[in-house]
This record gives structure tokens, sequence and C-alpha cells, in this order.
């Protein structure tokens, strides 16, 4: 069953997937693609032509411009904003109103079960891995691998964290620094909450088998 708060705005051409709810006064643009068991909280916007993948949490406020990719399982923290203009002008050079035509749009993937926290900016083109963690008002200016920890303005990998969310440990059992070569002698990386173990393969983190 889908649910649909009677303020909601649902333009024509949107697809939403079994089981997902849209509250209060959300809007989703026409051609928008929303999975199963997505839940899409009040007063959210959703851009024309959106791909929201299943089971997303798109939380109260947070506007997803066209162009946004969003795979499965991720988080979208409440007024977050996810853009797709890289060089935003109202007036063309000439002074006219801009139009579609003047203006180039920059695709953005945030990647499955990636988190992006309260107020966080993620600027047009600046990917988010899997399972990484934008933190609270950050602003992304650069792709943010998978399972990195990011914060500030603009946003710089301060650690790594767990598919569960947790941040992830060294062998010391100290928060794992953003730097890999920093604890390159003991390359593994624990996590307290869950018991999973990542291992370090080039830049990337990833989950050991």
């Amino acid at each position: 069953m889908i649910r649909i708060h009677p303020t909601a705005d649902v333009e024509s051409d949107v697809e939403i997937g079994a089981g997902s709810t849209v509250w209060n006064r959300a809007q989703i643009r026409a051609g928008a693609r929303i999975g199963a068991e997505c839940i899409i909280g009040r007063d959210a916007f959703i851009d024309t032509e959106v791909v929201i993948g299943d089971r997303v949490k798109i939380q109260n406020a947070a506007l997803l411009y066209q162009g946004v990719t969003v795979a499965s399982g991720a988080f979208i923290g409440p007024g977050a904003i996810i853009t797709n203009d890289r060089y935003p002008r109202a007036i063309t050079p000439t002074g006219e109103l801009a139009r579609a035509a003047d203006w180039e749009l920059t695709p953005t993937t945030l990647g499955t079960g990636c988190s992006i926290g309260a107020g966080a900016v993620v600027v047009a083109g600046c990917d988010v891995g899997d399972f990484a963690t934008v933190g609270a008002g950050a602003v992304v200016t650069r792709p943010v691998p998978g399972h990195a920890l990011v914060a500030g303005s603009p946003a710089r990998i301060i650690g790594w964290v767990c598919g569960c969310g947790a941040r992830l440990m060294t062998a010391d059992g100290e928060p794992a620094p953003a730097e890999h070569e920093r604890y390159a002698a003991h390359p593994g990386l624990h996590c307290l909450r869950c018991d999973r173990w990542y291992d370090i393969e080039g830049e990337a983190v990833v989950p050991r088998e």
C-alpha cells in the first residue's frame, strides 16, 4: 500500500513503490521515480526526474533537485539540500532571464546506505559513496569516498564509519583517522558496535569477507 497525505503535491507521471509514505506538504515533481518502502517527510521537495531507490528516508524539508540519484537505503536528514547547478545565475551575461537552455545540469549520486546529516549541502557533482556519513551542517564540495565520515565547511574526511553508522576504530582501539598511512602497520578497522571488520585497499575502506 502507498500512503500519500492529502496535502502532498504529487504531479503526474510520478512512480512511487509499494509501502512508501509521502507526508504533509511534500512536493514531488513530474517524472520522479521513488522506490519501495520509502519515507518522504513533511515539506520535502523532490524535483523532476529525481530517482530514489528502495527504503530511502528523506526527512522534513529536504530538497533534492533534478539530476539527483539516490541509491537504496540512503538517509537524507531534515533540511539537507542536494544541488544540481555549479554555476547558478538568475540572468544571462546580457541581463536576460536565464532559461533552461542557459544552464548545464550537473548530476549527483548518493550511494547505497549513505547518510546526509541535517542541514548539510551537497554541491552538484559531488557524489557521496556507499555507507559514507556527511555530518550535520557540512558543505560537500568534493566527492566523498565510501565509508568516509566528513564534516565542516568545506567538508573534510575526519574518519571512517561502519555500515551500521558507528565510527571505525584502529587495532589500538582509537578512532581511525582520515589518513590511512597513520595506521598502515595495522590496516584493519573494527566496529565496536557490531563487530564488523574492514580493510584498507588503496584509498578505499572495504568490508572484510
